[in-house]
């Protein structure tokens, strides 16, 4: 049984092979064997305008002009933005702009600095 995988759910080590996946006796969870080619495919990496990609604390620029919602504002084309964080969602970069203040930017609309 030392070979067998750890429950994801529970950390039972009670994991039985049943064929081409894994099964929990004490959840009933089933998962399969491939789990690190699963989870590959489920991390999502944050990439800039051309595939670069990003992290936490990187510095972009501003690829676009970009007109600020509610505001009369526009964040011009070579801002450079300091600091960024990765967030889920459809805006991907949360960030704090000099003269505007904070923002969440598209992944599309910058480079890597």
């Amino acid at each position: 049984m030392s070979d067998m995988p750890a429950c994801p759910e529970c950390a039972s080590v009670y994991t039985y092979d049943d064929g081409l996946q894994f099964v929990c006796p004490e959840c009933g969870h089933e998962w399969s064997k491939d789990v690190s080619a699963d989870t590959a495919e489920n991390e999502t990496t944050i990439s800039d305008a051309h595939g670069t990609p990003l992290a936490d604390g990187d510095t972009v620029t501003v690829i676009k002009d970009l007109r600020v919602k509610g505001s009369s504002s526009v964040v011009k084309v070579g801002t450079k933005v300091k600091n960024i964080r990765l967030v889920d969602g459809d805006h991907d970069i949360d960030c704090k702009i000099d003269g505007i203040g904070p923002m969440k930017l598209k992944s599309e609309f910058v480079k890597k600095a």
